[in-house]
């Protein structure tokens, strides 16, 4: 789609949240079909690339919502860090909070597309398109994320790992909206991993990405345990996925008692990759055990 076939659609442009969820439920219940644009990097590439609409199919509203100060920033709040559902990449890895609380997120920001995607492309966008590739998705994925949904009925929060059902597919109301991300940020310190496997380093998507934080009890010396495990990977299912097996296996252990073996076993039972033009699901599946046994590598190394 080119900017002059967006003018084809109706527009709105909501001046605060409030009118922006009212809107949303407005339209749904009428059964009409919304759009909420900020950024864009998704959608319009999207339409683009789709077939044609019927001459008689309802054009979907496009609602501008990339103005709405309530859906920006980074902020404390408690023993979280709360981000506007509208930042944007380039914002997240310039923001000091991020890339001091959050420094896997602001590594995975850098590789989100080149520097021109990263200036439109906002992290609700990431998380509502779903692409299986979403670099934003599995670094949030790893730091166990909480989404804040918003509509007129106010808000509910929902686990990131509880939001996705399938490809492209999520626990969104029709007259829901992202608002927020919430993360408690790991200890200060505490090792992570953001590795993003490609044909090149900016815009490109992965044949696989794994992003991965940890955080470690070495008071008794070589038993050294995690006490905190966060993993996201993409490009390796229809949904980015969060590896519960070898979360289940990390946890609560010995780190020396942990072997590679067991580590590819848990790996591969998490993940479902395919051949595409892109890479094979037998390299794939190399390739996402190589880079958890190396995390893994890392965290048993002496500090």
């Amino acid at each position: 789609m080119s900017l002059h076939a967006l003018a084809d659609h109706p527009f709105a442009a909501p001046r605060s949240l409030a009118e922006a969820c009212a809107l949303l439920a407005e339209r749904a219940a009428r059964g009409e079909r919304t759009v909420l644009l900020a950024g864009g990097t998704d959608w319009i590439v999207e339409q683009h690339l789709a077939p044609a609409p019927a001459a008689d199919a309802p054009l979907p509203l496009v609602a501008d919502v990339s103005r709405l100060a309530e859906l920006r920033g980074v902020a404390e709040r408690g023993d979280a860090i709360r981000i506007g559902a509208g930042t944007t990449f380039l914002e997240l890895r310039r923001d000091p909070l991020v890339t001091a609380r959050l420094p896997l997120l602001a590594a995975a920001a850098r590789d989100v597309g080149a520097i021109q995607i990263q200036a439109r492309g906002t992290l609700a966008g990431n998380l509502a398109t779903g692409s299986p590739a979403a670099d934003g998705v599995a670094a949030l994925g790893a730091l166990d994320a909480v989404l804040e949904l918003a509509s007129v009925r106010g808000t509910r929060r929902v686990p990131i790992a509880a939001f996705y059902t399938g490809y492209r597919r999520n626990v969104l109301l029709p007259d829901e909206l992202i608002a927020a991300v919430e993360v408690v940020p790991p200890a200060p310190g505490s090792p992570f991993a953001w590795r993003k496997v490609g044909t090149r380093q900016a815009q490109a998507i992965s044949k696989v990405a794994l992003a991965a934080v940890a955080e470690l009890d070495r008071s008794e010396g070589p038993g050294a345990r995690l006490t905190r495990l966060g993993l996201g990977m993409a490009s390796v299912a229809p949904t980015v996925v969060f590896l519960p097996e070898v979360r289940a296996l990390g946890l609560g252990r010995p780190l020396a008692s942990i072997d590679d073996e067991a580590l590819a076993a848990a790996t591969l039972a998490g993940i479902s990759p395919i051949d595409d033009v892109r890479s094979t699901a037998s390299y794939r599946r190399h390739v996402a055990v190589a880079l958890v046994r190396r995390f893994f590598e890392s965290l048993r190394a002496p500090s």
